[in-house]
This record gives structure tokens, C-alpha cells and sequence, in this order.
């Protein structure tokens, strides 16, 4: 197990210059960590009118110790980039992923990442249709439209909810391919929040694969 971290930026008219003042300091510090296989991914999260929401962080395997250290030396975290963040459990999903995006940073978003919170009491609902949804998400793995993806856990290690990037452009995209997936059409998921993306070149080592 391991932990993801969520940032949020704020919306008032000094966030940009916030995120702008400290960013190359921010680079150096995921850029050493992904380097470190301490962190498995590192991308910002933007809203619909192209402006910066927030980051994600998925941290390798880290405890909470962990990822204390992380946000300790994160600049977004220290220097009031992030007016708030949630640290919480996560787990990638072993997969056979494509290698994640290291070129030259594009201008345009070429990603999206969904937050997906389970309905209450729908743990049995999950489990019901997990076969079928990993069938799924295996396959799109393989051929790359799904970047990276797992489960965010409670306090007792079980699934509350799903965060995962796909290769898709606009939330649109994104909501469009999600519809056909096993967990949206049975109700598993109850509140989905969808967030363009693109990578910066980070040094990012293979996710983890089934064994």
C-alpha cells in the first residue's frame, strides 16, 4: 500500500503566480524522488478553463512517514501553493502498463485523471463487478489509453474509490470512455470529478505489473 496526495491550488487571482514562483524548485524535488522510485507519478490538475486545479502525487509504496517527508520538502506544500491537500491510502493496480510520458512537455492537455468516490455500503457492489472491470481497464493498460490506475483505500484497506489517468484530451473523452466501464453502470462509483492533465519529463521508472 501506498499513498496518493492531492493538492489544491486556490481560485483567487495570485494562484497562477504562486504556482509560477515556485515551480522550478517543485520540479527538482518530484524529479528526485520519481529518480529514487520513491514516486510513481507527478502530474498538475487542471480545471475546464485551463487553469491550474491542483497536482496529484502517487507515492511508491511510502507510509504516511513517509509521506510526510515528501510534503515536508514539496515547495506547493510549504511555500502556499496548495491552500489545502488530502493524504490519503492508495494502491496502484498491477498492470501492464505502457511507459508513462517522458518527451518534451506538450502545450496542450493530452490526459485526464478521474477522482471516483464508491457509493456508502457498496463494497459487496464493487466486488460484484470487479472481474469484468479489470477485464476492462487490462486491456486498455496494454495499448496505453489507460495510464495508470488503483484504488483508494480506508482505514481498514478496503476499496473507497478509484483514482486513474487515461489518454484522453478533455473530460469529455474521458466520461465518454468511462461510460462503458463495469463500475459506472452499476453503480459503484457515486461521485466522479475529472481533471485534464499532461506529464512533465520525469524520469519515471515502469508501474507495477502483475507478478
Amino acid at each position: 500500500m501506498g499513498y496518493v496526495i492531492l493538492g489544491w491550488d486556490g481560485e483567487d487571482a495570485e494562484a497562477p503566480a504562486r504556482r509560477a514562483a515556485v515551480r522550478d524548485r517543485h520540479l527538482e524535488v518530484i524529479t528526485r524522488w520519481v529518480a529514487a522510485g520513491r514516486l510513481h507519478l507527478a502530474v498538475p490538475l487542471f480545471r475546464a478553463d485551463g487553469t491550474a486545479a491542483g497536482s496529484i502525487m502517487i507515492l511508491n509504496d511510502e507510509d504516511e512517514l513517509g509521506a510526510r517527508e515528501y510534503l515536508l520538502e514539496e515547495p506547493f506544500a510549504r511555500d502556499g501553493v496548495w491552500l489545502s491537500y488530502q493524504m490519503r491510502p492508495y494502491r496502484i493496480a498491477p498492470m501492464h502498463y505502457q511507459p508513462l510520458p517522458s518527451g518534451p512537455t506538450p502545450a496542450g492537455m493530452t490526459h485526464c485523471v478521474v477522482i471516483a468516490e464508491d457509493a456508502e455500503n457498496s463494497v459487496e457492489k464493487r466486488l460484484a463487478v470487479r472481474q469484468p472491470h479489470m477485464e476492462r481497464v487490462m486491456r486498455f493498460a496494454e495499448d496505453g489509453t489507460l495510464a495508470c490506475g488503483g484504488a483508494l483505500l480506508g482505514a481498514q484497506g478496503e476499496m473507497v474509490g478509484s483514482i486513474a489517468v487515461t489518454r484522453h484530451a478533455t473530460e469529455e473523452e474521458a466520461r465518454a470512455w468511462w461510460a462503458d466501464d463495469p463500475y459506472v453502470q452499476n453503480g459503484v462509483w457515486q461521485r466522479m470529478r475529472f481533471f485534464p492533465t499532461r506529464f512533465a519529463p520525469l524520469p519515471y521508472k515502469p508501474l507495477p505489473k502483475p507478478e
